[in-house]
């Protein structure tokens, strides 16, 4: 009764979410609450101000995509020109909304769909514009944690550096998802953290990238469980994707 119920629920609010007008209405909405969220909290920051030097450079901001709703803000107030990759879902459109408050233009598409469209339209803008790129490595469905090819071509076509980015924070509420999405309750501390450049070299190819890409990983989930082991909080499991963990939760009901 329950799963037909849901089914009912889903045909009736899945139209009405997929619009437009409502998306943006939703957009503004999620944008005021991270930005209360931001503003009642206390800061521990790490290299925020390198952000600096980013300005007027394109840079390649990588980060997985549980951890992104407080770097918003972080980009937005370091006045850094950015487009960000967007999944051609309309979910991915709500957030590509999203991103517009916070002065980040979408670029749609993923490793999974669209993925050479993404990657000639980003080195065009990057090129031309001279603007960041703000990369989510593990999306659109996962593997969570897990850096996919995207960000290293982006960064080797335009030599723009590879900037892993992170936050945590004191007082998490996890979404049930399989990316683990932190949000930040009132009134806690948040942390972030801007990495060290990691620059790849144009010729890089065949196993050479391979063991970059790995490297890289590895970087930004010690970074994740380095920030993370600062709060006490519980180690999250990676490796899942979207299929995977609903899956999962089915088989623990």
């Amino acid at each position: 009764m329950s799963k037909t119920f849901r089914k009912i629920w889903k045909k009736f609010w899945t139209p009405i979410l997929h619009n437009p007008i409502i998306q943006w209405a939703l957009a503004f909405i999620l944008a005021s609450l991270t930005w209360v969220i931001f503003v009642t909290s206390r800061h521990k920051f790490t290299n925020t101000k390198s952000l600096k030097q980013y300005r007027n450079k394109p840079v390649v901001f990588v980060f997985f995509h549980g951890r992104c709703a407080m770097l918003s803000p972080v980009i937005w107030l370091s006045r850094i020109s950015a487009y960000c990759v967007a999944s051609r879902h309309k979910d991915g459109r709500m957030m590509a909304r999203l991103q517009r408050i916070f002065g980040m233009r979408a670029i749609y598409g993923s490793t999974s769909d669209g993925a050479v469209a993404v990657l000639r339209a980003g080195v065009r803008v990057m090129r031309e514009q001279n603007v960041s790129m703000c990369v989510p490595v593990d999306g659109p469905s996962g593997p969570s944690m897990h850096v996919q090819d995207g960000a290293l071509y982006f960064a080797r076509m335009t030599g723009a550096p590879i900037v892993p980015c992170c936050f945590s924070c004191s007082r998490p509420i996890y979404m049930n998802r399989w990316d683990k999405f932190m949000i930040p309750k009132l009134f806690g501390t948040i942390s972030c953290d801007i990495g060290e450049p990691i620059y790849i070299d144009s010729k890089l190819s065949g196993d050479a990238f391979e063991s970059k890409r790995a490297e890289i990983e590895k970087i930004m989930i010690a970074q994740l469980r380095k920030m993370d082991a600062e709060f006490n909080l519980p180690i999250i499991e990676n490796g899942l994707n979207a299929t995977e963990y609903k899956e999962k939760m089915r088989n623990k009901k």
